[in-house]
């Protein structure tokens, strides 16, 4: 018999699918997504993956991959050429969380960020946004830099 092991978040109760780590690692070593989309599973109590996109898709395939009215957390892997002319790449967590969401979603999301984001270690950049046009493409090229 197999079980999925999580790591338990005593304070909201949620854990964190061991995929979750697994999938960041590969989006951040390997480059094999451009972005990893997260959502919590209620029943199960615990962070899980809801997509991963492939390393060829757009910055709007990802923004077209979030629930227009419901919370995500993500990981966006941006790459951008310095004045220099260097490829450099720097990973932002998202946390997603529309003002049309449930309120009891916003809470658990909000809850559950600080634990979550822990897991993921080598993040650059935390961006959290209510509304598309707070995670518009200058937003994150401004961060960046």
């Amino acid at each position: 018999m197999a079980f999925l092991r999580s790591n338990s978040n005593a304070s909201s109760g949620m854990g964190v699918a061991d995929d979750c780590k697994h999938i960041f690692l590969e989006l951040q070593r390997k480059k094999t997504h451009r972005y990893v989309i997260f959502k919590i599973d209620e029943k199960r109590k615990e962070v899980i993956v809801e997509k991963a996109g492939d390393a060829t898709e757009s910055y709007d395939d990802f923004l077209a991959s979030l629930p227009e009215s419901d919370c995500r957390y993500a990981i966006y892997d941006y790459d951008f050429v310095t004045e220099e002319n260097c490829q450099k790449s720097k990973i932002f967590f998202i946390a997603w969380s529309p003002s049309v969401s449930r309120i009891r979603a916003k809470m658990l999301y909000a809850a559950s960020k600080d634990r979550f984001r822990r897991e993921l270690d080598g993040v650059h950049y935390e961006l959290q946004a209510t509304d598309p046009s707070e995670l518009d493409l200058d937003i994150l090229k401004d961060r960046a830099r």
